[in-house]
């Protein structure tokens, strides 16, 4: 059993990604469809896959629930909340109410390169995570290193919500810096309700050039800090295009793994995202 516990959908003719601009990533300035991650992960034994959202409009979530119910892959859905916003409770109401609402496991928001370091330590933020928790969500921290702060505020204050950092909170890898960040995500790793999704690596490396070397530093921390009972596999597909295949995506994932034992492994590859998620 394998879950990819991270990976997008968009259709540009439903709703413009505005993030993808500029010449290196025009890769992937195109639709990315249900059939087309069925043809990427086709050897890569991957059983199901959790679909996250990628933009801050509400209209997304329910696109994505529909997907999840049409489809057998897809086994959860990470939607989108502004979770400082006064109405995201009764956003989220909304998304319960929809078909398909029954996938809906997680939450997240943008909250790498915000122009508020601290947005996730807002008041409004954790009022709105705490409630979040109530109603068996799950919340997604989307960082990177100069929000990590905020992100350890924020868990600190919700002991009842089950988190889950995205992308090991994006280290400069390309630049193979370890500080701060290494000292922050101890200190995040500390709380035992936080798991962390080995995922979104070959982005923060340089795109055409890197070796599985470049992020044994990284993982060889995350496993000590966070055990592989609280790691799960990610592949940011299609993102990861930008850096490489699904399947070197999935090898570099089991080359950076490949000490743990069978059950640890059995933890990183579905056990620790079944949990995380909530799934079926």
């Amino acid at each position: 059993m394998r879950i990819d516990s991270h990976h997008h959908i968009w259709d540009l003719s439903a709703r413009d990604q505005e993030w993808i601009t500029g010449d290196a990533m025009q890769p992937i300035r195109r639709n990315f469809v249900i059939s087309d991650l069925h043809a990427a992960i086709a050897g890569s034994q991957i059983d199901r896959t959790i679909l996250v959202q990628t933009v801050t409009d509400c209209a997304e979530t329910p696109e994505l629930l529909a997907i999840a119910q049409s489809d057998q892959l897809v086994g959860a859905v990470v939607g989108w909340l502004k979770i400082d916003s006064p109405d995201a409770i009764s956003h989220l109401h909304r998304y319960l109410d929809l078909p398909g609402s029954e996938y809906l496991k997680g939450i997240r928001d943008i909250a790498q390169d915000h122009p508020d370091s601290n947005y996730l330590a807002k008041p409004e933020t954790i009022a709105n995570v705490k409630k979040l928790g109530e109603h068996g969500i799950t919340y997604d921290l989307l960082t990177k290193t100069p929000e990590l702060a905020a992100a350890v505020k924020l868990v600190r204050a919700c002991p009842d919500v089950q988190f889950v950092m995205d992308h090991i909170s994006k280290p400069y890898i390309a630049k193979q810096e370890m500080e701060p960040w290494k000292t922050l995500i101890t200190k995040l790793a500390t709380f035992p309700n936080v798991s962390c999704k080995v995922s979104g690596l070959v982005t923060e490396a340089n795109w055409n050039e890197w070796q599985v070397n470049d992020f044994k530093p990284y993982i060889d921390h995350i496993i000590e800090i966070f055990t592989p009972q609280r790691l799960m596999f990610g592949s940011d597909w299609p993102v990861a295009n930008l850096g490489g295949t699904y399947a070197e995506v999935v090898e570099l994932a089991e080359a950076l793994t490949s000490g743990l034992t069978s059950s640890e492994g059995e933890y990183f590859w579905h056990k620790t995202a079944t949990a995380a998620y909530r799934l079926a």
